[in-house]
């Protein structure tokens, strides 16, 4: 039988091993990532250019091409990006059973 792991799936492995919080973590940064490919959706389907949005956002067109090809954005940059292509991000916050609280 072939081993069907890769490299990512060993850095996972390792990571996870360090510290019992990163599946978490992982989840939750990939869930950032999602979120900022539905926005780009969200200006394609509009037909809104970067160009468009960084003026609405006061930026330039090089700063919203970064936004959009980040795995992890702060949180005020997408809430930025989203109003400029009118839309809204809506956050929830619910518990996480079996998870200690994680340092900072």
């Amino acid at each position: 039988m072939v081993d069907e792991r890769d490299f990512l799936d060993e850095i996972i492995e390792e990571s996870t091993e360090l510290d019992s919080q990163f599946p978490a973590l992982l989840a939750a940064a990939e869930q950032r990532r999602e979120l900022l490919r539905t926005l780009v959706s969200k200006r394609q389907s509009k037909g809104l250019s970067q160009t468009t949005v960084a003026a609405l956002m006061k930026t330039s067109q090089s700063a919203v091409a970064r936004l959009e090809g980040q795995e992890d954005a702060k949180e005020s940059m997408i809430d930025r990006y989203a109003a400029a292509i009118g839309v809204q991000v809506k956050r929830t916050v619910v518990e996480v059973e079996d998870r200690e609280p994680v340092a900072a």
